[in-house]
């Protein structure tokens, strides 16, 4: 098989409409179905829970319109890598690339496999986690981690087939979502809103308490504890609302990308946020918020779908659950190979990441990551991952628009079709509001997100053994 090492062979083939769905698909996942349980136990009121997701839809945005600029400046494969290594050195590419790949990116595959799964066992009970197919030790292999595994392994394949058969199936399963998402939050509105309810959670609105699991009762949260409340809630909202940075890393399959990038990022996000939110309004409108708050294992959207259809909610909202995280995933694969095929090519990777098969994509990257992926599936643990997965992603977010700021000033006479939005004030409010979100979780979440830290530190050794001379 004839391998191809120069990125001029990677072929256009995604237009803007293809970039909005995969930013798009690449959000919603599960989350928007299940984080908000958790969000509620955290604050506590219809107020707060409805502001921190229009927060986390501004935040959301506000990356996404300010990584405009730079995906203009550097509109090649690698995305955030990329820019990393041109506002900073080749040593924060790389701890970004190295988190990237042991945690960010896989570990999010392996949640939304996992979150796949339990879903499916809605419709096939035999592929739930209570059906243990092995045990070695303490170690218990479950029906439900092989289909998460399973799934994996097919996307990956489908996409080491080309990028036109990962776009399509993309943009196909991206519409049946958001159409779907839509109707929920239609009919929702339309047949299972009730008046008393709705009063009912608006009466107390920015009541703020949190529940506390040892005492099994409401707390009462104000000044540094609300604070703390609210980083810990928006562990969830940021995860369901993450990886709409994807579009970045296919730059070089992207037909004018110095354009359709920063659109696709904006019109993507925006879309995406306003859903969330809405779809928010929704629970509120049909759900009495503690039964929001204690949800049967956080699914939320599957309570909702209950209320609103009936008995026949379950059905729908799995499948729909199904579908949206299976689109979720494959627009993550596809994403995810492209930054090892780039740090390959700067010497920072397995060598053999660098190469394209005959259909002109990283398929050894695939492979490579979909491996890694499907032993993090192993733990099964939906919620550790989160916190392992976003501490690591905000701190890359806020180093990467801090960047805008450096490349501002290294690079001034550089080619900028499209600017930051809002410079500098707007950048700078997420990185401010970015590093305190990171400082808390630091702070009150320090057995989970402490350990993502040192896994991302822990490349710092290792790209110095592995430093390729200039």
């Amino acid at each position: 098989m004839e391998e191809i090492k120069d990125e001029q062979h990677f072929k256009r083939e995604l237009t803007l409409f293809d970039g909005v769905m995969l930013v798009a698909g690449s959000m919603i996942g599960s989350g928007i179905f299940i984080v908000s349980a958790d969000i509620t136990r955290n604050v506590g009121s219809a107020g707060w829970l409805t502001l921190i997701w229009i927060i986390t839809g501004l935040v959301t945005v506000i990356a996404a319109v300010s990584y405009g600029e730079l995906s203009a400046m550097f509109p090649k494969a690698g995305g955030q890598y990329v820019y990393l290594k041109e506002a900073y050195n080749k040593l924060i590419a790389f701890l970004y690339g190295w988190s990237f790949f042991a945690v960010i990116q896989t570990g999010t595959i392996a949640a939304v496999g996992v979150a796949f799964s339990r879903f499916t066992a809605y419709l096939i009970p035999a592929v739930g986690e209570d059906n243990v197919l092995f045990s070695v030790g303490t170690f218990n292999f479950s029906a439900a981690q092989l289909v998460s595994i399973l799934t994996i392994v097919l996307l990956t394949w489908v996409n080491t087939r080309g990028v036109k058969n990962g776009k399509t199936l993309q943009t196909v399963l991206t519409i049946i979502k958001i159409a779907s998402l839509f109707g929920l939050i239609i009919f929702g509105f339309a047949l299972g809103a009730k008046q008393e309810v709705w009063d009912a959670n608006w009466q107390d609105a920015w009541n703020s308490q949190r529940f506390d699991a040892d005492s099994n009762s409401w707390v009462s949260i104000t000044g540094l504890a609300l604070f703390a409340g609210i980083a810990a809630a928006m562990v969830g909202s940021l995860f369901s609302s993450d990886a709409w940075n994807g579009v970045t890393f296919i730059a070089g399959e992207i037909k004018n990308p110095k354009r359709n990038v920063g659109l696709s990022l904006f019109l993507g996000t925006l879309t995406v946020s306003i859903i969330y939110v809405l779809a928010n309004l929704v629970y509120l409108a049909v759900m009495p918020i503690n039964e929001i708050a204690f949800a049967k294992l956080d699914r939320v959207g599957v309570d909702a779908a209950q209320y609103i259809f009936g008995e026949t909610g379950t059905i729908i909202i799995a499948v729909m659950i199904m579908i949206s995280t299976f689109a979720c995933n494959n627009g993550l694969i596809m994403a995810g190979s492209r930054v090892y095929y780039t740090m390959a090519n700067d010497g920072l990777f397995f060598k053999k990441a660098a190469n394209l098969n005959k259909f002109s994509v990283p398929a050894w990257a695939l492979w490579l990551q979909g491996a890694w992926a499907s032993v993090l599936c192993l733990t099964g643990k939906y919620g550790d991952l989160l916190d392992y997965v976003m501490i690591i992603v905000i701190i890359f977010y806020v180093l990467t628009i801090m960047g805008i700021f450096i490349l501002r000033k290294k690079q001034p006479d550089a080619d900028r079709p499209y600017k930051a939005f809002g410079y500098p004030i707007v950048p700078l409010l997420y990185v401010i509001v970015g590093t305190a979100i990171c400082i808390s979780l630091l702070i009150t979440k320090t057995s989970t997100c402490g350990w993502g830290v040192l896994i991302m530190l822990a490349g710092i050794p290792v790209y110095y053994l592995n430093k390729p001379k200039d």
